[in-house]
């Protein structure tokens, strides 16, 4: 049988991930490297650009909807687990 899973939890560690996955971009970034990829999380990211502010905005911004979206993600799957129990 499926286990909940903990919604802040999952949520918290999201955020975790997509803060870490912008601070590495912005680093890369600021060296020259994954040009593409950084012009497509400012064209995706209202607060990203490259340097220090930019970097940690962009970090901020990404762990709120990174938050967002894996709490949802397990909430719906509990909802959904729940509904078929």
């Amino acid at each position: 049988m499926a286990e909940e899973l903990n919604a802040s939890a999952f949520g918290f560690a999201g955020a975790i991930l997509s803060a870490l996955s912008m601070l590495i971009l912005g680093v890369f970034g600021s060296l020259g490297l994954y040009v593409g990829a950084v012009q497509m999380m400012q064209q995706w990211h209202v607060l990203f650009s490259l340097g220090i502010i930019g970097t940690l905005l962009g970090m901020v911004e990404a762990a709120v909807f990174g938050f967002i979206l894996s709490y949802g993600f397990a909430w719906l799957y509990n909802k959904l687990i729940q509904r078929g129990r």
